[in-house]
């Protein structure tokens, strides 16, 4: 797969941009024309070094640079100094920050004295100057606030109210002027509105918009955290009416139009506990020797109609939210639950792909459209894995089940010989009572039945994404969303070896090969070893992270030129517009909305970081919560992170994670920022990630969402 080897054009330029930028700023009395720029970059390719002229006359029409005559150019600023950039800021729970900009290499450093009057994740203007050697930042004003309502408690006093926002990374609490209660109470949960902050005031102003109910109650804290991440917990009346108008299809009428697969055996596997169906598969052997499978899903596109209220309530939403104890559908349940969900034994509308496969698994026949279907029979995982596994007999289904896993396994070694990614990752699950109280901790564990649907589902993104995207003679390439992965950044990737080595796993490229091969080694060693619940997540944190974008650049994870999501619009609103783009080219006509696809990539692309960000929170809660009664007693446990203020502990037992903060333990540590390890320079002692240990559970905080350990003696 050549494009894997290099990033996309765009890419490329992308960050040659910024290396020119950075190359002014540091050298912003000098000239330079594109060859002098090309030596420092290095960069000896004719073609690269035509695009960096390109780009110089670019940043010139952008005022960025000056031209200075027979091609050189010069830095706008006169020093940098006095220089400004715009970026998003990051906030640390100490109070300082980052901002992260297109227009430096480098994120800008912001003392906690120069933050000014943002808050985490706003658009800022920041002044550019140099402390001791070192480029800071100082935030001049705001761009644009990321989000205009937090959540928090309240505090009053005889003097004054504020209310504490629950995100640790809010530099300031707000002042409630007392007419903006809401009559609510002093350690109530409530959702505050920003509403002004006036110059040299210490702290913003607000009004208390929803009182949420009392801390440490499981409803209001799922509730604050749904409100903190951006997620209503309920739908607007107007929507919700509007679901209510909508009838079911008239199926005699539809069928005239679509293909009918109700005379096809067809089924659904997905969590016990799921009652938004999204996909079916359906099985029908050929006279060749071949087999069809359908891969059937919900047809949300025929109930939701583009730019209705429940259309654009979708659309601010991007993806259902799936917290511990609920799910916040996107959909109102009479759609996601009802209309469009693909139940046992009725008949729906479905939007399919599907495929001719030979023994080799090879797809030799393709077909995409509107379908009707008809689902004989819903197994859970369990159920069709005890099939696979030979503990169940099923004399009607067996048999299929049995032969679509055998060909999910061929498909999936092909991926995995193409270099795609194997990485496992442990999921917990909470066992709850009625009141949603935790109960229990069990491990989710992905077995053959959740793989053979995965793999089908990812050859009915791939193929559809293909379908659309891979140009054709004569014809030119309609704006899609794609679902993509970019390669590893080569210094993650040092980084990673650094960590590697201390743990005995080195990273061995095979030749014409990419580094994926040798990652997944890494990965199959570790998982003998017991070591992937360490070496796992620091092999994810060193992958780019996926997005959706109009410009394929293909999807390196997975080994796909092509990807997209395809397969659920029930709780994904990607899926939907792929759905509409793929609907219209069907027919030959060209897709209304293609101008706005890119900024609805970016939107989803947003929501559903928030939506993983909500759902990472809950489940920190409630291990949280099922450690408070278990303080004073000892568990077993292992070293998962090692910072200057302390180590991070995932408990054998339960999987929780604690902290042991660095005061409590005995003499004096520091960080050795070479072999990462906490180390005492008076007793010798050390810390390392990996290290087994046997910790007491000190304290638990509902607040912090922390748990609070130190050694055992």
């Amino acid at each position: 797969m050549p494009k894997k080897k290099n990033k996309s054009g765009f890419r490329f330029k992308k960050d040659l941009t910024k290396k020119i930028l950075n190359l002014f700023s540091e050298n912003p009395s000098k000239l330079y024309n594109y060859k002098q720029i090309s030596a420092k970059l290095n960069i000896k390719d004719l073609s690269q070094r035509k695009l960096i002229n390109e780009i110089l006359y670019d940043l010139e029409f952008d005022e960025m640079i000056e031209a200075k005559g027979r091609g050189q150019f010069k830095g706008i600023k006169s020093s940098a100094s006095s220089s400004s950039i715009e970026g998003q800021i990051s906030f640390t729970q100490r109070g300082a920050a980052y901002v992260i900009t297109d227009q430096l290499e480098e994120d800008v450093f912001i003392h906690q004295r120069n933050t000014g009057q943002a808050f985490n994740n706003d658009i800022v203007t920041v002044q550019l100057k140099t402390h001791g050697g070192k480029l800071e930042g100082e935030v001049v004003s705001i761009v644009e606030r990321a989000k205009h309502e937090f959540v928090g408690t309240i505090e009053v006093s005889s003097s004054a109210v504020f209310v504490r926002p629950d995100d640790s990374k809010m530099p300031v609490d707000f002042f409630i002027e007392r007419g903006h209660l809401k009559g609510a109470k002093n350690g109530e949960k409530v959702i505050v509105k920003f509403l002004t902050w006036p110059q040299r005031v210490k702290s913003p102003f607000g009004a208390v918009i929803e009182r949420l109910g009392a801390p440490g109650n499981i409803d209001v804290e799922m509730h604050s955290i749904l409100a903190e991440f951006g997620f209503p917990n309920k739908f607007p009346n107007d929507v919700t009416l509007e679901s209510e108008r909508i009838k079911e299809a008239d199926y005699k009428i539809e069928a005239k139009h679509r293909r009918d697969f109700r005379d096809v055996l067809t089924f659904t596997i997905d969590p016990h506990d799921a009652k938004d169906f999204d996909d079916a598969l359906s099985y029908k052997e050929l006279k060749n020797g071949n087999i069809e499978v359908g891969i059937h899903i919900a047809d949300v596109s025929h109930y939701v109609q583009p730019n209705t209220q429940l259309d654009l309530e979708a659309y601010s939403r991007g993806n259902s939210v799936y917290l511990v104890d609920r799910v916040i559908p996107m959909l109102p349940e009479i759609l996601s639950n009802k209309l469009c969900s693909l139940r046992p034994e009725e008949t729906k509308l479905t939007f399919s792909a599907v495929f001719e496969l030979n023994k080799e698994a090879k797809v030799v026949n393709e077909w995409f459209g509107k379908t009707i279907i008809y689902s004989d029979k819903r197994f859970a995982y369990e159920d069709a894995q005890a099939i696979i596994e030979g503990k169940v007999k099923d004399d009607h289904f067996g048999d299929v089940i049995l032969t679509m896993d055998k060909y999910a396994k061929v498909l999936r070694n092909k991926r995995m010989n193409t270099g795609a990614l194997e990485i496992e990752s442990q999921e917990v699950r909470f066992k709850l009572d009625e009141q949603s109280n935790p109960l229990g901790i069990v491990l989710k564990v992905s077995k053959e039945a959740n793989k053979l649907i995965e793999e089908f589902m990812l050859l009915a993104n791939r193929r559809v994404a293909a379908f659309i995207g891979k140009p054709e003679p004569n014809k030119l390439v309609i704006p899609f969303l794609y679902r993509t992965h970019d390669q590893p950044n080569e210094e993650k990737i040092a980084d990673l070896k650094i960590f590697l080595d201390q743990f005995g796993y080195k990273i061995q490229h095979a030749k014409g090969k990419p580094i994926s091969f040798a990652l997944n080694k890494v990965m199959e060693e570790a998982k003998a070893k017991d070591e992937l619940h360490i070496i796992g997540p620091m092999v994810i944190r060193s992958m780019s992270k996926a997005i959706y974008e109009t410009d394929n650049i293909g999807h390196y994870g997975l080994a796909f030129d092509y990807y997209s999501h395809f397969t659920s619009p029930i709780r994904r609103y990607a899926d939907l517009l792929v759905h509409r783009v793929l609907f219209e080219k069907l027919n030959n006509r060209t897709y209304n909305g293609s101008k706005e696809l890119e900024a609805q990539c970016k939107h989803i692309s947003a929501t559903e970081k928030e939506a993983s960000s909500a759902e990472r929170a809950s489940t920190k809660y409630m291990q949280v919560k099922f450690m408070s009664d278990k303080i004073g007693q000892t568990f077993e446990g292992k070293i998962t992170g090692v910072t200057d203020f302390g180590l991070f502990v995932e408990l054998n037992e339960t999987k929780c994670e604690g902290l042991i903060h660095v005061s409590s333990l005995d003499g004096i540590f520091s960080l050795n920022d070479k072999t990462k390890r906490l180390e005492s320079y008076q007793t010798k002692e050390s810390f390392y990630l990996g290290q087994a240990i046997q910790v007491v559970v000190k304290n638990t905080d509902m607040f912090k969402k922390q748990i609070d350990l130190e050694l055992a003696e």
